[in-house]
């Protein structure tokens, strides 16, 4: 490698470290913030939360896992009646029918057990990397970065990626991150979008990353 490409590759792992351990300290620790007792439950929970509040999947999941908390319980269903059982999640006849046909494969192929592997997870209906990353990260501690609408966004802003391919983002941030810190980072950018920097309401003057991000440059420049 050439060694100005060595030295940009070290520059984005500094800028990625520093804003790690900025989000670290401004927030504490994070972890998955769909409750979950199991694998299954969290899969389940993540296809219910495209599109949707964490707080509403809760919500609903609560009553739902009281239930049908196993892939055999969804698999006896058909669509059309765990349709009423998510309806408050939106996009709930997608949902409906990811769910309940990726419960059918996890106990036709996986004798019920959820499997641990990126291949394996992307090989049930409905269960693309975000998804996968998210069981792997928080349900079996496997190193995975899931990129959603916030990590994407805060991600170009703060000058980690150009681009809005997830699975770019994902290659990106993870090429600068330790393996370790990839499921917490998401994490901390997720609250982190969801607190101080929301799409089209950034609370500029409170963020602790202002002086990185490009939206912020922007708008002192703007007002000088």
């Amino acid at each position: 490698m050439a060694a100005s490409g060595k030295k940009k590759n070290s520059a984005a792992a500094a800028r990625l470290a520093e804003i790690d351990r900025r989000l670290l300290a401004a927030y504490g620790p994070q972890k998955c913030f769909l409750v979950h007792e199991t694998p299954f439950q969290l899969l389940v929970a993540t296809i219910l939360s495209a599109q949707c509040t964490d707080k509403m999947v809760n919500k609903v999941t609560s009553e739902l896992f009281k239930t049908h908390s196993r892939p055999e319980d969804f698999a006896s269903l058909e669509p059309a009646e765990l349709e009423k059982m998510i309806h408050s999640c939106g996009y709930y006849r997608a949902k409906a029918k990811n769910i309940v046909n990726a419960s059918r494969v996890l106990v036709e192929q996986f004798n019920s057990e959820m499997p641990s592997t990126m291949e394996e997870l992307t090989s049930l209906p409905g269960v693309g990397r975000k998804t996968a990353n998210v069981v792997l990260a928080d349900s079996f501690g496997i190193p995975g970065l899931p990129v959603d609408t916030h990590v994407t966004r805060l991600s170009n802003l703060l000058g980690l990626t150009r681009s809005s391919d997830p699975v770019k983002i994902e290659s990106e941030l993870c090429s600068g991150l330790k393996p370790e810190r990839w499921g917490e980072f998401s994490h901390l950018l997720i609250v982190h979008g969801r607190t101080i920097c929301p799409s089209g309401r950034p609370k500029c003057g409170e963020c602790v990353l202002a002086d990185l991000c490009r939206h912020a440059r922007n708008k002192v420049k703007g007002r000088s």
